[in-house]
């Protein structure tokens, strides 16, 4: 993948939330391994107790010794032991153990038979029996020794109402499913609360009107030209015109002002949605996307197609949105492209080198394959915002665009931002798009 696409295009977490995901996950993975091989260690050091134990016991029975249990017997226990049959050695510790008496019935009797201190399989059957009806293991858990299962409920006859309704009267009875109406998505975070200033300078109508949050710049323009704005009882003509504080002004008879609170969403655009505030034909609009996110009235930078997917920002900041739409800033757009044949060589060449539309000149800010196995999918950058560009220059080479996703929109992505839901724009990333690119609008005025 080229790097020029490769952070934009890859939409997984970030680096550091990646990376200590991962140390997480080894530091898990390192404590079970140390406790299944702690249990491991316990169960042979309890073996070999018992086994110990077990030849302790053995061997006091051949010695004629009688022993009540099988426990661990220590040093100085079994040392006494020796010493209490030997009557030429003399015991000189002062802590001496008691002594075992020996047990003369122990002794083999042909008449009445040696007495065993072992125990015999019907003995210890009767015990594994006893021991086994007494706990059972806890379902789906190795460690279940001391739970109680619940027995199995009893099967139970059908009754008349449930044996009346077989399957094929239930597929008989079951209603046509009914389309759910649409809901908009909740946000992923909350709104920055960002205040303006209230207006103490003259300022132009068409500026007015875009902090109004009406519309933008541009299309302020066009509302004004239509000679729906009203100045007190004068219609106004002149988007240039400079509106005092003091002037009333009317849109459609109805009173605008400039609203106080800003408002930035990002949404991560589906398909079947037009980029508009409103649609005359009812059909499905982006702003039925965002719903009732904010009392506010936004509207969305730029356009995307019906059928183009990605980055769209909505906001009721007028001087943003004439920056982020104005061709002289330069704002970044990335495209996701997927061609219905791979793009050749020559073609890309000629695409960078610059291509004659109808409407003018277009010329790429970059071009790149995705995945260099795959010719088919492009990540194109430009900066144009004319109407259906990346389409139509893909169409003038004779390409059919199957899908159109931006990435990447003033240095914003969809990350972490799921197809169909939005979220509110930080503070870091707000006053990022205030001064982005504002090295180079200053070069160009002052040239």
């Amino acid at each position: 993948m080229s790097k020029a696409f490769q952070k934009f295009i890859n939409v997984a977490p970030g680096g550091a939330k990646k990376k200590e995901n991962h140390k997480q996950e080894k530091r898990a993975v390192k404590k079970e391994r140390a406790a299944y091989f702690d249990n491991i260690k316990a169960e042979k050091k309890k073996a070999y107790l018992e086994a110990k134990a077990n030849r302790t016991f053995f061997d006091e029975n051949k010695r004629g010794i009688k022993a009540t249990s099988a426990a661990p017997v220590s040093n100085t226990s079994r040392a006494s032991t020796t010493k209490a049959f030997n009557p030429s050695i003399k015991n000189t510790s002062s802590r001496t153990a008691p002594k075992k008496q020996f047990d003369e019935t122990a002794k083999y009797n042909p008449a009445a038979g040696r007495k065993s201190f072992f125990k015999t399989k019907d003995t210890i059957a009767k015990e594994k029996e006893e021991h086994f009806a007494t706990y059972t293991v806890r379902d789906n858990s190795p460690k279940g020794l001391n739970s109680t299962a619940k027995p199995a409920p009893a099967p139970t006859k059908p009754t008349a109402a449930k044996a009346a309704t077989t399957p094929k009267q239930i597929t008989q009875q079951r209603t046509p499913r009914v389309q759910k109406p649409f809901v908009a998505p909740a946000a992923l975070n909350k709104p920055v609360n960002v205040a303006k200033k209230a207006m103490d300078a003259e300022m132009p109508l068409n500026k007015y009107i875009a902090h109004c949050g009406v519309c933008s710049r541009r299309d302020a323009v066009a509302i004004i030209k239509q000679g729906k704005i009203t100045v007190g009882k004068t219609i106004a003509t002149e988007p240039g015109y400079k509106v005092l504080p003091t002037d009333i002004i009317k849109l459609d008879g109805k009173i605008i002002t400039p609203q106080n609170n800003l408002v930035y969403i990002l949404l991560n655009k589906p398909k079947d949605f037009l980029t508009t505030a409103d649609d005359p034909q009812g059909r499905k609009t982006v702003m039925d996307l965002i719903g009732n996110a904010t009392p506010e009235r936004v509207y969305p930078i730029g356009r995307l197609d019906r059928n183009t997917t990605g980055v769209l920002l909505f906001t009721n900041d007028g001087d943003l949105a004439q920056k982020l739409t104005h061709p002289k800033h330069g704002v970044k757009k990335i495209y996701e492209v997927r061609l219905d044949k791979p793009l050749t060589k020559t073609d890309a060449e000629k695409i960078l080198a610059g291509i004659q539309l109808e409407d003018g000149l277009i010329i790429p800010d970059a071009l790149a394959f995705v995945d260099n196995t795959d010719r088919s999918l492009i990540g194109i950058e430009i900066h144009s915002g004319r109407n259906r560009i990346v389409r139509r220059i893909f169409e003038h080479m004779g390409y059919d665009v199957r899908n159109l996703d931006r990435v990447m929109f003033a240095n914003l992505t969809k990350k972490n931002v799921e197809r169909g839901r939005y979220r509110f724009l930080n503070e870091k990333e707000i006053r990022s798009l205030k001064f982005l690119n504002s090295s180079k609008t200053d070069n160009t005025n002052s040239n």
